[in-house]
């Protein structure tokens, strides 16, 4: 995860996310994806909170030294977004900067309740679609970004 690493391109966000796809997803995987998520911010000092959330319920959540208050508000909001969309909230928003304009803009969602930032990921099952997120925040939104999705490759890389 190198920090000079060029700004993806929509498409490449959208492959990201068709390749990111679970077999099935139980709570002991969202401990261990969570687990996961802890262990790679600890080696990197990283002052961030995760969260992974399934059909509505919050199945992992952990907040790392540094992290605050703020950022709890800013893994609801980042969620909200991987859940009416159905797609990474750095995503969302790369699709309405494509376009010239912004989430905020054209969106006409709350920016209090909504927030098209990176760091959510939908949990995407085969067969099932999209059913859940893991968030992380804390970081500037695009390493956010990158930080869920190494996970997820290295979780995946797994099964």
């Amino acid at each position: 995860m190198t920090q000079s690493a060029p700004t993806p391109t929509v498409e490449e966000l959208e492959a990201q996310e068709r390749r990111l796809v679970f077999p099935r997803f139980t709570h002991e995987d969202a401990w261990a994806l969570g687990s996961l998520l802890v262990e790679m911010a600890r080696e990197r000092q990283a002052p961030v909170a995760v969260d992974i959330h399934r059909s509505g319920q919050q199945l992992f959540h952990a907040a790392l030294p540094g992290s605050a208050p703020d950022n709890d508000a800013w893994i609801a909001r980042k969620r909200r977004v991987v859940e009416r969309y159905g797609s990474a909230s750095y995503l969302v928003g790369a699709r309405h900067r494509a376009k010239g304009t912004t989430f905020e803009e054209s969106s006409r969602l709350d920016p209090d309740t909504y927030a098209a930032h990176g760091g959510s990921f939908p949990i995407t099952v085969e067969g099932a679609g999209v059913i859940g997120a893991v968030t992380v925040s804390g970081l500037p939104q695009l390493e956010d970004h990158r930080m869920v999705v190494e996970a997820l490759e290295r979780f995946l890389a797994r099964l």
